[in-house]
């Protein structure tokens, strides 16, 4: 079934499969006898490879994923790992869907997370001396994986363990970590990891932390910035779930009750430069190795991300998946429906050009995932490109409006 706002209203099932017989119906006066019957025929021909080929995708990635549970040798973990991954981009190459790699790729990196907790757990020679989960957070914490990741998760634990708690988690975390890059997760090189004492705590280590953020009790004001507006993409991985829905629900209410930092966040993201340039055209890099490019995610997909997820936390909406965050905002009157199909179809434009990206550098085509040159694209996707970013400063004006920015 389509995205619910793909088209902009919904539509079931049934509807669709009328709606598209209906064209084929309307077209079959138009042909002779034999002209209807070789039409249908090759319609059914193809209908039925296409179904075979996704028949055949489906039933190796079961059987790849059947096998994580079972497997407790991280060299063979990494290789279903990449087996997956390769299935996803040949899957993409098909059929360009962006929400089935997303929804793939988050389902399986899930279920190889949990298999790493487990085995970790049971390397150290006591058990967990508290109930714990792992939590995730960016594109994982979104639900929103693609075909390179990396680390972006933290540890929660409960309260009453003190000193010797705090001890088995760092052990943890620290050999989580590098179990995590054995099987295909790479390190984060902006140190979102557990394995950094500001990423794993208690529920009231959390909380301390949470309150000096917001409260602004702490040096390095952008860092700690940055940290609650990467903390807002939180999701349960592994673990205890209800120790981590307590941490969820801990930033969520910190971030709605302490305005100004949900401020600070909206002003920074209204400030994020867009690849636009003199009468609405593409800005691109004017000399250096990516003459003619713009950095496709830093100036266009990041700050869509962006600007959506502050709107959906003014909100209150606990969603953390953007095209999910959009639907609500729909939903609850913050945007128009042309406003959120517009937006939708930008974010679907931009992530499947970033995809292709990252597909270009695992084929060994080129080193950079992140930057595109405009003019060498189509002109019809080189204007939807264009059409996505002028919508994301539509947005961004919104926000810049509803939150009184000067």
């Amino acid at each position: 079934m389509p995205h619910t706002l793909y088209p902009p209203h919904p539509i079931s099932e049934p509807e669709l499969l009328e709606k598209l017989l209906g064209e084929v119906r309307s077209f079959l006066p138009l042909l002779q006898r034999s002209e209807m019957q070789q039409l249908l025929q090759a319609l059914r021909d193809n209908a039925q490879e296409e179904l075979d080929q996704i028949e055949a995708f489906a039933r190796r990635e079961q059987a790849l994923r059947a096998s994580i549970p079972a497997t407790d040798d991280y060299a063979k973990l990494l290789r279903i790992h990449e087996d997956l991954n390769a299935l996803e981009m040949d899957r993409f190459l098909r059929y360009h869907s962006v929400t089935a790699l997303h929804q793939n790729c988050t389902a399986y990196r899930d279920e190889l997370a949990r298999r790493a907790v487990e085995l970790v757990t049971a390397e150290i020679s006591s058990p967990p001396p508290l109930p714990f989960a792992l939590v995730s957070m960016g594109s994982d914490g979104r639900e929103e994986q693609t075909l390179i990741t990396d680390q972006d998760y933290l540890v929660v634990y409960q309260d009453g363990g003190e000193q010797a708690a705090d001890q088995w988690f760092r052990e943890f975390s620290e050999l989580l970590v590098e179990r995590m890059e054995a099987i295909g997760f790479k390190k984060c090189t902006g140190g979102i990891m557990p394995s950094f004492e500001n990423w794993r705590g208690s529920l009231q280590q959390w909380q301390r932390r949470l309150l000096g953020i917001v409260r602004y009790e702490t040096t390095d004001y952008g860092k700690n910035l940055m940290d609650l507006i990467v903390l807002s993409d939180a999701r349960y991985v592994a673990g205890d779930r209800e120790t981590a829905e307590s941490l969820v629900e801990l930033i969520r209410s910190l971030e709605m009750d302490y305005f100004q930092a949900l401020w600070g966040m909206a002003k920074a993201a209204t400030e994020m430069k867009l690849a636009l340039g003199f009468l609405k055209r593409f800005w691109t890099e004017g000399s250096g190795e990516h003459k003619g490019e713009f950095n496709l995610k830093l100036l266009a997909w990041a700050p869509l991300v962006m600007n959506v997820r502050i709107l959906a936390m003014n909100q209150g909406i606990p969603a953390t998946a953007t095209v999910r965050r959009i639907e609500l905002l729909q939903a609850e009157g913050s945007l128009s429906g042309q406003m959120a199909a517009g937006l939708i179809e930008a974010y679907r434009v931009l992530t499947k050009h970033r995809i292709l990206l990252q597909i270009k550098v695992i084929k060994g085509i080129q080193k950079d995932a992140y930057h595109v040159n405009p003019h060498t694209l189509p002109k019809e996707e080189r204007e939807q490109i264009r059409r996505a970013l002028l919508l994301i400063e539509e947005l961004q004006k919104v926000i810049h409006t509803n939150f009184s920015i000067m």
